[in-house]
């Protein structure tokens, strides 16, 4: 399903009559870890079989009004994105991306049977609601506001068909920096008993199934001293995939950056700004089938030097090791690897407008 608009919706606004206080406001970004308090307003549009976008409106933060019969309660019908806003230096807020936020949107749409909003509508619902809750942007080092727009099939419907009618809706929520004291190396349990996706499944789509599929295999992760799950392939498990949240690069000795193939997988907004930095560093960028028996050989053999996650929450993070049921790769107490600390400074850098942004990445919106 998609959409005809060629001119973003015109938005309404509410003004919230709860609006935090500016001391209370003040307090929460001081301390505002992530996910944990969110802003006074929220956008939203809804979609209707009849009607297409209607109704775009930006309106205090609160409960959604859902019947028990809507469809995305049974049938999982269900989408989101997240990204980043950031206060630079000289007062501006600015995104990292949000177009290709848009278009992932409209991919995982398709996928999920679900309308398609146009990057128009999606940019003028985060505009707005930045623009109405600026204020929430944090300006310590390394903070930003985290945006989480997401659509669910709201019909109260109990076939099992596409719904008819849909919400989509942007909330936003102040974010502490992801490493405090420092960058540090990630200790990756191997799941071998559970899959995250499959051919022909809804891999490559953001959508909230796919996360509750990482939950149990995360939880083992954490009960073996790991902080996050590594998935392989479903077919041969063999193939190195994704982690539960993010994907995941290889660095080899002769400069070669190898990161496992799209088609299961989600393809990561902050992953294709990776390999685009690192191409134009000179460095190979592979897209391929990467075993996990490849990986061990390397370490051993000192062809494979690096190993990092991606991801919009941190980043760039080192891994220090893979622990498995009857091997391990790496140490926990790794040095973090050359290039990946470079390149997350580099990337971090844009963001923040340490750098210059020479792609047209971040969009002001304040």
């Amino acid at each position: 399903m998609t959409t005809t608009e060629s001119f973003p919706l015109a938005f309404d606004t509410t003004p919230s009559a709860a609006r935090r206080a500016d001391a209370e406001r003040e307090a929460i970004l001081a301390d505002p870890g992530f996910g944990k308090h969110f802003t006074d307003h929220m956008a939203s549009i809804a979609w209707s079989f009849d009607r297409g976008w209607h109704d775009a409106v930006v309106k205090p933060y609160g409960p959604l009004q859902l019947d028990p019969a809507a469809s995305v309660l049974h049938y999982a019908q269900e989408i989101f994105e997240g990204l980043k806003v950031y206060r630079w230096a000289d007062g501006s807020i600015r995104a990292f991306r949000p177009e290709a936020n848009a278009e992932r949107l409209q991919r995982s749409a398709r996928r999920l049977a679900l309308p398609e909003l146009s990057t128009a509508d999606f940019l003028a619902a985060i505009e707005r609601l930045v623009a109405i809750d600026a204020d929430w942007v944090p300006t310590a080092p390394e903070t930003s506001l985290y945006l989480r727009p997401f659509m669910i099939a709201s019909e109260a419907f109990l076939g099992v068909r596409a719904a008819h009618g849909v919400d989509f809706h942007v909330i936003a929520s102040p974010a502490g920096a992801y490493f405090p004291d420092g960058v540090k190396p990630l200790s990756i349990w191997l799941s071998q008993d559970f899959s995250r996706a499959g051919r022909g499944g809804m891999g490559a789509a953001k959508t909230g199934g796919n996360y509750a599929a990482s939950l149990l295999p995360q939880a083992e992760a954490y009960e073996q001293g790991c902080q996050q799950v590594l998935f392989l392939d479903s077919e041969e498990r063999t193939y190195v995939e994704e982690l539960g949240g993010m994907n995941v690069f290889f660095v080899h000795r002769d400069g070669t950056v190898v990161t496992p193939a799209l088609g299961t997988i989600l393809e990561g907004i902050t992953r294709s700004s990776v390999m685009r930095l690192a191409e134009e560093r000179g460095h190979r960028v592979e897209e391929r089938r990467f075993t996990v028996e490849e990986w061990r050989e390397g370490v051993e053999s000192g062809d494979i030097v690096e190993a990092f996650a991606c991801g919009t929450a941190a980043v760039i993070t080192p891994i220090g090791r893979l622990k498995a049921r009857d091997f391990e790769i790496g140490a926990p107490d790794a040095e973090p690897g050359a290039l990946t600390m470079s390149l997350r400074d580099e990337l971090t850098g844009i963001q923040y407008g340490r750098l210059p942004d020479h792609h047209g990445w971040m969009r002001r919106l304040a």
